[in-house]
């Protein structure tokens, strides 16, 4: 049995413009199961963001619109007293995970898009169970946004955030999003790091033929 692994936080901006690209990518692949880890971009940060950090962070989603297209809102940058930790929104992706896992994918790339391109404070529970729960239904699994917040909260959810944040460590990934293959209990690399398609579509079927991927085109 085969699978992916897409290790990725919600909070990353190349993990956003990833997101059309996996989707175009399981459209192909019609019945590959994908599950999700949450990497943990930046998590339990507490120190506020200085200009210069705020500066290069918006550099690096313009970058990410001019390759992707996607839309991008900068408001939520302009905070002089912004503090970015990914937890919260990443513990809201593992609460869909064990609310309904097959839609914690889709629910995954709301929450990109209202905070990307709609510039929504995803580290906030209510703005998260919002976004979480109206996902949720759209996929066909109808939850109210107060049992959405009871596992948000729980010891459960941040013990199992935090186990997919040791996870990844342990698979000593060198960014986001990463994309694995898992055959009869082996990891395979698909991508580390933001890949389109065609070429992306080009790597897995190299490892699913058991050949080196070709050579991307210049």
């Amino acid at each position: 049995m085969s699978r992916l692994i897409y290790i990725a936080d919600p909070m990353c901006a190349w993990s956003y413009g990833f997101g059309p690209e996996l989707a175009a990518l399981l459209d192909g692949v019609p019945g590959l199961p994908v599950d999700i880890v949450v990497g943990g971009l930046l998590p339990y940060n507490k120190k506020a963001m200085d200009a210069e950090t705020r500066e290069t962070m918006k550099a690096q989603w313009e970058q990410v619109a001019r390759e992707t297209n996607l839309p991008f809102s900068y408001d939520f940058l302009s905070g002089s007293n912004l503090v970015y930790d990914t937890e919260p929104a990443c513990r809201a992706v593992v609460a869909a995970r064990k609310l309904a896992p097959q839609a914690a994918l889709y629910a995954f790339h709301e929450i990109q898009r209202m905070f990307f391109s709609e510039g929504q404070d995803v580290m906030q529970g209510e703005v998260l169970a919002r976004i979480v729960c109206q996902a949720l239904a759209e996929q066909g699994y109808p939850v109210d946004e107060a049992t959405f917040l009871t596992i948000w909260n729980s010891d459960v959810a941040v013990k199992a955030t935090n186990d997919d944040f040791l996870l990844t460590e342990k698979w000593e990934l060198k960014g986001f999003p990463t994309l694995v293959l898992e055959r009869d209990g082996k990891l395979e690399l698909v991508t580390a790091g933001y890949v389109a398609m065609p070429r992306l579509i080009e790597l897995l079927q190299a490892l699913v033929d058991g050949q080196e991927a070709p050579p991307a085109a210049k």
